[in-house]
């Protein structure tokens, strides 16, 4: 491709509106421009990484067994309300009426499509193992769209399902796709792990998620110092072994706290620690009031409080229906008095504290002195907290450390979660009906685009890996007036684009700083400088990652090229 009529336009401002290098140096090298807030054009080299990568999984899901196939983005509402997410799923569903005001959604997911099609299409058990996927657009309405790739609007997804009329043959697929997905992400050079995670608004259960290692991640990987157990910090169990306190237990008291409303302010006033107070929260819970407790020092994990109650919504109480309920605000919750319409669950350290304060649930009060049991009672006690930094590693190996990662694929063993909502069943050998098991498998592809560069960039631009680089061969002719330059350089990018090589050639009227400075940017893996030694015919190469350069003769290039891109 000849770069004077391709449609690549280069910056030197970084955007003031993009927040991370990803977003950045795509803007900047003319990969992606915005069209409006979460919503990108792929530009003619950012559509060619996509396609590369959109390839590579591709491949990937042939060798698993799955076969392509493509499905609307437009979805009736009917299939929606089968399943019950249509009420569950949130605001991130993009709703809309046709003209005759029928109800659709523009697709976050397609569990509910693709099972209407199954269960219209396969009823016997000669036919499954099933397992079937698609690369498409999806629409998620993201209250703040930002990190440009990494949290749109609309994003290229690969999603794919597969149907079975065994958990053993699920577990089968599972692991399938499990190599899969390490295959993509290894082919795509990137940095990742693979965690426990939990299966959020899809349903289901045993998921991983494949994070790419990346200090701006917005997931949080805990993982042990010592073993491969990594889990999303959601997931992660908290295995400690808590002592109780000798203490004697004392008299309990109520005393005035004016204006202290945080656990740091209220520990500060009355000169303990924050692990020496209790820490009360109120949600709900499928419209049912729960006070969670935990130690000061800790944080309520609201996915485990959801997966405790097996809930389908879990959200914070407001202010006013907190003070309607508990008769206080939010700076002086506590577990003792709590009347019968709200129901007091407690993280398991919360059992082994001996005198420490709460809130007295009367606004400027708290509690000191206070014990489970003694002062007030828990409905049932249960891991309800978040791993922190130090805590022993869940498998008993080692201590877990953090690490940020940007979340780039998901895989979910769904069960029957919706199969039995939407009655996808099949005849077994016995000519029995029974309900077809389901797994669901995705890859954000173009966020995927967003991760390689966060990974491969230096101060002078992106510095693609081989296997999804736009190009293969950036050909600068540095002064195109001159033409025993423009002669060399004509001639090799020919031989080149007739070896099957991609090419992406400078032609371009432009100075020399110019170019070199775009070439940078762009991070095309190898490039080709036909300049001042064009008449002895030698040109200059250098490698995009490692800097090194030489100089090779241009009956050399080709067999130097094709040894470069080798793997």
């Amino acid at each position: 491709m000849r770069q004077s009529n391709m449609l690549l336009p280069t910056l030197r401002e970084i955007p003031s509106d993009a927040e991370i290098k990803s977003h950045q140096l795509l803007v900047r090298a003319g990969f992606i421009r915005q069209v409006a807030s979460g919503l990108y054009s792929f530009l003619p080299i950012g559509n060619r990484v996509l396609r590369k990568v959109e390839q590579i999984v591709r491949e990937e899901m042939d060798n698993a067994g799955a076969n392509e196939m493509f499905m609307p983005a437009l979805q009736p509402a009917e299939l929606w309300q089968e399943t019950g997410r249509w009420n569950t799923f949130g605001p991130e569903l993009m709703r809309m009426h046709d003209r005759h005001m029928r109800e659709f959604a523009l697709g976050a997911t397609h569990e509910e499509v693709i099972t209407s099609i199954i269960r219209d299409e396969v009823n016997s058990y000669k036919k499954l193992p099933l397992a079937v996927y698609q690369i498409q657009s999806k629409f998620r309405d993201e209250k703040r769209p930002r990190f440009g790739l990494l949290r749109g609007r609309e994003f290229l997804m690969k999603d794919a399902y597969s149907f079975h009329d065994s958990a053993e043959s699920l577990d089968d697929m599972y692991n399938k796709m499990y190599t899969a997905y390490q295959n993509i992400f290894r082919r795509c050079g990137l940095d990742f792990r693979a965690v426990i995670a939990d299966s959020g608004a899809m349903g289901g259960k045993d998921t991983h998620e494949f994070m790419v290692l990346s200090e701006i991640g917005e997931d949080t990987i805990a993982y042990s110092d010592t073993s491969d157990y990594a889990a999303n910090i959601e997931m992660a169990p908290v295995v400690m072994n808590y002592e109780k306190s000798s203490e004697e237990p004392k008299e309990l008291q109520k005393v005035e706290t004016p204006n202290q409303k945080t656990m740091q302010e209220v520990a500060d006033f009355l000169g303990h620690t924050l692990k020496e107070g209790l820490k009360s929260i109120m949600f709900k819970v499928d419209e049912k009031f729960v006070l969670v407790v935990t130690r000061g020092d800790h944080e309520v994990n609201d996915v485990k409080l959801k997966n405790l109650y097996g809930a389908s919504v879990v959200e914070l109480a407001s202010e006013e229906e907190t003070k309607e309920v508990m008769n206080a605000g939010f700076g002086s919750l506590g577990p003792v008095g709590v009347g019968e319409n709200v129901e007091v669950v407690a993280d398991t350290a919360v059992q082994y504290v001996v005198n420490v304060s709460c809130g007295a649930n009367e606004d400027g009060y708290h509690y000191i002195n206070v014990n489970p049991e003694r002062d007030f009672n828990v409905s049932q006690y249960a891991d309800l907290r978040f791993i922190m930094e130090g805590d022993p590693s869940p498998d008993g190996q080692g201590f877990i450390k953090f690490a940020k990662g940007i979340e780039v694929g998901h895989v979910f063993k769904l069960g029957k979660f919706y199969s039995e909502k939407m009655k996808a069943s099949y005849l077994d050998q016995n000519g029995k009906a029974n309900t077809m098991i389901m797994g669901c498998y995705g890859i954000g592809v173009s966020r995927t685009v967003a991760a390689i560069v966060e990974q491969y960039n230096d101060e002078n631009g992106i510095t693609w890996p081989k296997a999804v680089a736009p190009f293969h061969v950036h050909l600068l002719a540095l002064n195109v007036k001159k033409q025993e330059q423009k002669e060399l350089a004509d001639n090799l990018y020919e031989t080149l684009k007739k070896a099957g090589i991609e090419v992406l050639y400078d032609d371009r009227p432009e100075r020399a700083g110019v170019k070199f400075a775009d070439s940078d940017l762009i991070g095309i893996p190898l490039r080709v400088t036909v300049g001042k030694l064009a008449d002895q015919g030698i040109v200059e190469v250098k490698d995009r990652q490692s800097g090194e350069q030489q100089e090779v003769h241009e009956t050399e290039i080709l067999n130097f090229v094709q040894s470069f891109l080798q793997p």
